[in-house]
C-alpha cells in the first residue's frame, strides 16, 4: 500500500469558493477532491477533457455542478 500511495499525485490547490484542492488520476481516471467543507470525494471514471475543464473553468465550483455532481459519476467519501 505505501508504494501506491507514493505514486499518487499530490492535490492541487485550487481558487474556488467550492473546493480547496484537486488531483487527478488519468490512468486510473479517478478525480479527488476537498471540499471547503473538508469532505474529501473520489470520483471514478471521469475522462482527463473534464478533469483539464475543471483546472481551467473560470469557477470551479459551477463547473462542479453542471459537469461531475449528482448521478454523473460514481463516487466515494475518501476519509
Amino acid at each position: 500500500m505505501a508504494a501506491e500511495r507514493s505514486t499518487r499525485k499530490k492535490f492541487i490547490p485550487v481558487d474556488s469558493e467550492m473546493l480547496v484542492a484537486v488531483r487527478y488520476d488519468e490512468k486510473a481516471r479517478q478525480l479527488d477532491v476537498i471540499f471547503r467543507t473538508g469532505d474529501k470525494y473520489r470520483y471514478l471514471n471521469v475522462p482527463p477533457l473534464e478533469y483539464v475543464g475543471l483546472m481551467e473553468a473560470k469557477s470551479k465550483g459551477q463547473y462542479m455542478h453542471r459537469r461531475i455532481l449528482g448521478d454523473r459519476y460514481k463516487y466515494e467519501r475518501l476519509d
